[in-house]
């Protein structure tokens, strides 16, 4: 459609020069003039019209190669800008004219120029942030090449590195603020003033005079930690101080409407506080000196009392002793005593809970023995509601519970030996030897019972076979009756008893295949006294050991228990196997 207007407007531009040199010639004509000037006259119309259209033709030229020379420098130019800003190179799309290669050129160039500028812009503003971030918190600034054109993943690495930057900003100076609120807060608490530059920078409400540098933050958290231990030292002191003044008022009796009033007088911080008990400590301290005898006793019983607590025996005390029954009350002695006394709080705190689980086992301990007597009273079975019921499950929680406890105080007695370098006493023993000698103290007293128990049985049998019986109201033959006398077999023995006047009584047996019922009992008392006498001349604890040249062993209640099962017809436990389990 573009190339018919094209030719129809060369068309019209010759049809145009034919009417205008037809116009001439007509003026020409009526002009008179000849054919020589028009001939002149139309040379110099061509010649202007070919110089007209020269000129154009030059123009137009001159147009072309100016657009060529464009579209070279464009590509140059976008090459270079693509290469800077690390893009791919620009394509142009086949089939273009040179006016739109030279105007998509032009466009493109302006845009990357554009946009090179905006990074620039924005790279600068980046970077100024990321220099005061940087100085803040003493990091290195993100690199980006000086002069040169940073790309768009440069640029985004930047915003994320700044990013980070400020939330870690956000975050140390979150640290900062609580480090410097606790410090704050513990030397108000204790009442310290600030001595270094560093605590009077940690103390001062200035937000920006700390960098918020690793370093720094090190430095607070040390002064910090500084803080804690001071303020836990101050603690301690003011605790011992309060123990101290705790122990001489109970020494001297002080009233207590006395300690609760000096008590709540006490006020301030740590370092006021431990003033005011410190000056408290020192009055009571001149008057326990006038006092030296009346408090010296009190320390001994306070001191005999800690002794019992931690189980110690003669051996253990017998070093102290000598001052025990010193009679001269002087400074020193009171000082000695209150040594000895921290000593055994000191051994007593490091040793609670193997002495809590001591205690523990001893209860039960206790319990067990008391079922044992129980199981030898023949009245507890006329006791109602439900009491053996009650006792057998008591039972059952003891028999459970012992072994269990002796195990736990063997493992955790070696560990507290391994860790204190000594040995855990209890009366001067070892403590499975003091729970050896326990048992083994047990089973002899236990045999010890049988055979008296044997022994009382004995007699009674003995004095029921020569009784003689009470004199009955009328006299006559005391027979069997008929029914009891048809009952009996010719084998058995039939006693006939016979009243005189002296009110005597003989017995008469008659002869059969089965002894008497109390030459049956008598048998069964001397076999007993065997057994009896066998089991004196060996021990219990020989028993345990087999042979009486080996070294005694410990044993615990798994063994006592075991060793029932193993003997049941041992003297010492026959008794009790069966009430036992």
């Amino acid at each position: 459609m573009s190339s018919r207007r094209s030719e129809a407007l060369a068309f019209s531009l010759v049809t145009g020069i034919n009417h205008a040199m037809a116009r001439l010639v007509d003026i020409w004509d009526s002009m008179g003039i000849m054919e020589e000037q028009r001939v002149e006259r139309m040379e110099t119309v061509k010649k202007h019209i070919e110089g007209l259209l020269n000129d154009m033709i030059t123009e137009e030229e001159a147009l072309k190669h100016r657009i060529r020379t464009n579209i070279i420098t464009f590509e140059k130019q976008l090459d270079t800008l693509c290469l800077e800003m690390s893009m791919d190179p620009y394509k142009l799309e086949e089939g273009l004219t040179v006016l739109q290669i030279e105007k998509n050129l032009r466009l493109r160039m302006e845009v990357l120029t554009k946009e090179k500028g905006d990074r620039l812009k924005e790279l600068h503003g980046l970077q100024q942030q990321d220099k005061e971030l940087c100085l803040e918190l003493c990091v290195t600034p993100y690199y980006v090449p000086t002069g040169s054109m940073p790309s768009r993943t440069q640029l985004q690495e930047l915003r994320e590195h700044l990013k980070t930057l400020s939330e870690e900003k956000k975050s140390r100076a979150k640290v900062f603020s609580g480090l410097r609120e606790d410090i704050r807060k513990l030397m108000e608490d204790m009442g310290h003033k600030p001595e270094t530059s560093l605590e009077k920078e940690s103390v001062c409400h200035g937000e920006e005079i700390f960098l918020l540098t690793h370093e720094n933050i090190k430095a607070l958290q040390l002064l910090l930690s500084q803080m804690k231990v001071k303020k836990e030292s101050l603690m301690n002191t003011l605790a011992e101080l309060k123990e101290r003044a705790m122990c001489l008022w109970n020494r001297l009796e002080a009233l207590e409407q006395d300690r609760t009033a000096f008590q709540e007088s006490v006020q301030g911080t740590l370092s006021d506080q431990i003033t005011q008990w410190q000056g408290e400590v020192d009055c009571l301290t001149v008057l326990q000196k006038a006092m030296l005898e009346d408090v010296i006793d009190k320390v001994r019983q306070e001191l005999v009392a800690l002794w019992d607590k931690c189980n110690q025996g003669p051996e253990q005390r017998e070093p102290f002793n000598a001052h025990i029954c010193d009679d001269d009350f002087t400074e020193e002695l009171l000082a000695l005593h209150d040594a000895e006394l921290l000593k055994v709080k000191n051994y007593y705190d490091q040793a609670k809970p193997l002495l809590e689980v001591l205690q523990k086992w001893e209860k039960y301990w206790a319990l067990f023995q008391d079922f044992e007597k129980k199981a030898n009273d023949p009245n507890r079975f006329s006791n109602r509601g439900g009491a053996l019921l009650k006792e057998a499950k008591e039972k059952v929680k003891v028999q459970k519970m012992l072994p269990k406890l002796e195990e736990e105080l063997r493992t955790g007695v070696e560990s507290w030996e391994k860790d204190q370098g000594s040995a855990f006493l209890v009366q001067g023993q070892r403590v499975m030897t003091y729970i050896s000698s326990q048992w083994e103290e047990h089973k002899q007293q236990r045999g010890k019972e049988k055979s008296e128990r044997a022994i009382t049985s004995k007699k009674g049998e003995m004095t029921t076979l020569f009784k003689t019986p009470t004199k009955r109201a009328h006299g006559g033959m005391n027979t069997l009756t008929p029914n009891k006398i048809r009952k009996q077999t010719p084998a058995q023995p039939i006693m006939v008893r016979s009243v005189s006047c002296s009110s005597s009584s003989t017995f008469i047996s008659v002869p059969s295949s089965k002894p008497p019922l109390s030459q049956v009992q008598m048998q069964k008392t001397k076999s007993l006294e065997r057994s009896n006498s066998s089991s004196r001349q060996r021990t219990p604890l020989q028993e345990y050991n087999g042979t009486e040249g080996k070294k005694p062993v410990d044993i615990s209640y798994s063994d006592f228990t075991g060793d029932l099962f193993k003997k049941p017809n041992d003297a010492v436990f026959n008794s009790t196997a069966k009430d036992l389990f």
